[in-house]
């Protein structure tokens, strides 16, 4: 049985590898390279205190399914600046993903912050940078390891049925294959709209990291995070990667940084840091395409047989991509999600399908 994967990023490298085990599998990517867009741009952190309950199940999972090279640890700390940020803290200690810590102890860590800017701060000591590109690249490796085809530079054009399968325009060539799995990123309903397949209610969110310098950092600093969700820093190289949390609605496009949002992120974490962070090196955005309920779609809608989503993975995909990759293939092929991912075919069902 043929597979046609749309789409080069990590959701579309890492379910393909997993469905070249039994399929014969050919990843299509409109791009000329893969992962030129979000997964490409992530700031790639392990992080199991980040998203609701099917996200951290996801994460919990892919912690093992991680090759050791790819994962090198920096705990995170939750910093709470106001009530909003009071009760994500609380509600982070209660899921049992963090610890409390005083402003002391968290200075012990961070030097930089500034100790009467906070009102409440947690770690999570299981978080771990990701090189996001090694992941990829090991999902390439498998891919064509078990008999894969990708092609780049072949975008979607027409997606009609073709007897009990599909035919994939790409310009002007043209494949045929039983089985359609939409990966497309922040374009999967734009191509489920191609095969007359109805919208998961994907919302592309812009987000903005940039990378500034100021007074020297501390290359061993932890990952921090405001509460409310309103900025983060970690140290990147000799400067300061940031961002302002923003997620502004898009329509899918090779995103471009707004100057408004990265001096929104040097003032935010300016005021809580002592960094005095002034020249911007460099910066960038991407899209993180969520549904309505925030948790990934994996299937085929009720009635459309054969197109199957695997899209909406926001700002989560690459650390629990190793769980989701699994737990999206066996729901593809129709087998049990492996024991160990405590989610269920319907955990990652749309909202949308009601039948």
């Amino acid at each position: 049985m043929t597979t046609v994967v749309i789409g080069g990023g990590i959701a579309g490298v890492s379910v393909a590898a997993e469905l070249a085990v039994s399929r014969d599998v050919v990843l299509v990517e409109a791009e000329p390279m893969l992962a030129r867009h979000t997964t490409g741009r992530s700031a790639a952190v392990y992080l199991p205190s980040y998203g609701g309950p099917v996200i951290r199940a996801l994460t919990a999972a892919s912690r093992t399914r991680f090759a050791p090279e790819l994962l090198s640890p920096r705990p995170m700390l939750w910093v709470s600046t106001d009530e909003d940020g009071d009760q994500h803290v609380r509600d982070t200690l209660a899921a049992g993903t963090a610890e409390p810590i005083t402003v002391a102890q968290a200075r012990e860590l961070c030097s930089a912050l500034r100790p009467d800017a906070f009102r409440s701060i947690a770690i999570d000591t299981g978080t771990m940078d990701i090189d996001a590109m090694g992941l990829h690249q090991h999902y390439v490796r498998e891919l064509k390891a078990r008999g894969g085809e990708i092609r780049m530079g072949a975008p979607v054009t027409a997606l009609t049925r073709d007897g009990g399968g599909w035919r994939i325009s790409l310009g002007e060539d043209e494949l045929h294959a039983d089985e359609v799995v939409n990966a497309a990123g922040a374009w999967a309903d734009h191509v489920a709209a191609l095969a007359g397949i109805p919208s998961i209610g994907l919302t592309p969110l812009k987000r903005t990291i940039a990378i500034a310098v100021g007074k020297p950092v501390d290359p061993a600093w932890p990952l921090v995070a405001d509460a409310a969700d309103r900025f983060y820093f970690r140290p990147e190289g000799e400067g300061v990667l940031l961002s302002p949390a923003d997620e502004t609605p898009s329509e899918p496009c090779d995103a471009k940084p707004d100057d408004l949002d990265v001096a929104l992120a040097l003032e935010r974490v300016n005021e809580v840091t002592t960094l005095g962070l002034r020249s911007v090196r460099t910066a960038w955005a991407g899209l993180r395409s969520f549904t309505p309920g925030r948790t990934p779609v994996v299937g085929a809608a009720p009635g459309h047989p054969g197109f199957h989503f695997f899209a909406g993975q926001g700002g989560y995909g690459i650390q629990m991509a190793p769980a989701l990759a699994a737990a999206g293939a066996a729901v593809i092929l129709g087998a049990a999600i492996p024991a160990d991912i405590a989610v269920t075919a319907q955990d990652l069902r749309s909202p949308q399908w009601t039948a």
